[in-house]
């Protein structure tokens, strides 16, 4: 019997079902979890007036960061669900009296939990510390620059700390009425500015508002006397509100590789936290391998149900949320602790050795020859079902 073309097609045949579930599958989740956490932001689109496309653009960035922690997981369900369904369909059944081994039944699912772990190294190691970086810059950019363009109307809008600007309404053309603005910049000029209207403008140094028809009140501190000066035309530079934060400290999840193992003396304190990141990032991608070995454990061990089984999966399923479960603890842990970062690469690592040496150990490797005996799959070599 020639199987070489045959375990060929196989492959390509389970791999393409792999392959395409575990695209639409990630895409359909992380779309899910995209849209529940960028409701934090619809705040500034319908209150603010922010375009969708800055919207889209900011949330867009957490994207990589949702994939990268979402692949292992969905790898498992892949591979479970995938090969679940084959079996129910008895084309396992088929395959392993055709002389399959457990090894070249799980070869599609190896070859596609590798591409995810080589996926995630790619995410871990490169685009999520870019792309998180240009969300928090973005951010960053948006609540302390663009600030001054999200006046709302008949809203006190506090621009920084020492300054508030309230606006009675604003017309289609952009025209502010009934504007207020309180500018405590000088601790010894505290100053209320009124203005019939304005309008914002664009300064060399940053967004303005041109207040028209107005005026400054001010208490003298020596005398206490209320001084007021009245004005047809008057400009306040809105930026100087945020030039002292014009520099943003980036956060440990912006970090390359390098400054995570090599951090610099500012962030010394932070060397414990951040080495457990920089170990977590390298130890995760593993677990897209391990979680897959636990679905093949589960599908391809134990003998066969006409009816199939449901003990083997909710088996496999638990097993994988306690393996989660163990990996937040084990982050938590070795954060405290340096000396237990072992315990992230062993919870990365174990469990996919566990499982690859329990279904594919010694004897298991080499096809089945057809003797008439039953084959631990619970079919028989001559390729029938055992009632």
């Amino acid at each position: 019997m020639r199987t070489g073309p045959l375990v060929t097609q196989v492959d390509r045949y389970i791999f393409r079902q792999l392959a395409g579930a575990l695209i639409a599958v990630t895409g359909g989740l992380t779309l899910l979890i995209w849209l529940i956490q960028s409701l934090r932001f619809v705040e500034l689109v319908v209150n603010r007036g922010l375009s969708a496309f800055v919207f889209l653009r900011l949330t867009g960035l957490l994207i990589p960061s949702l994939v990268s922690v979402i692949v292992p997981i969905t790898t498992f369900v892949v591979v479970q669900f995938v090969y679940q369904r084959l079996a129910g369909d008895r084309e396992l059944t088929v395959m392993r009296a055709a002389g399959l081994s457990p090894f070249a039944l799980a070869r599609p699912a190896l070859a596609l939990s590798v591409l995810a772990m080589l996926a995630g190294f790619l995410l871990n190691l490169v685009i999520v510390p870019a792309s998180l970086s240009g969300f928090r810059e973005f951010q960053w950019e948006i609540r302390n620059r663009v600030v001054a363009f999200l006046l709302q109307e008949g809203v006190f809008t506090p621009i920084s700390d020492d300054l508030t600007v309230y606006v009675r309404s604003r017309d289609r053309d952009g025209v502010l009425r009934g504007i207020m603005v309180d500018d405590a910049r000088q601790p010894n000029a505290h100053a209320t500015i009124l203005a019939e209207r304005g309008r914002l403008v664009e300064g060399p140094s940053g967004p303005r508002v041109l207040l028209i028809n107005g005026s400054r009140q001010e208490i003298d501190r020596q005398t206490g006397r209320l001084d007021m000066l009245t004005f047809s035309e008057n400009t306040i530079d809105l930026s100087q509100a945020t030039r002292s934060a014009s520099v943003r400290a980036r956060d440990m999840i912006e970090m390359s590789l390098s400054e995570l193992f090599n951090p610099s003396p500012a962030n010394v304190g932070d060397t414990a936290k951040w080495r457990a990141e920089g170990n977590k990032r390298l130890a995760g991608p593993f677990a897209a391998l391990s979680y897959a070995l636990v679905a093949l454990l589960s599908v391809l061990t134990g003998a066969f149900r006409r009816h199939g089984g449901v003990l083997r999966p909710l088996a496999a399923i638990g097993a994988v949320v306690g393996l989660l479960a163990i990996g937040l603890a084990v982050g938590n842990i070795a954060v405290r602790s340096n000396a237990l970062i072992p315990l992230i690469w062993v919870h990365a690592i174990l469990p996919g050795v566990v499982c690859g040496w329990l279904l594919f150990g010694p004897g298991l490797l080499a096809p089945r020859r057809p003797s008439g005996g039953v084959s631990p799959g619970g079919v028989s070599d001559a390729g029938s079902v055992p009632t």
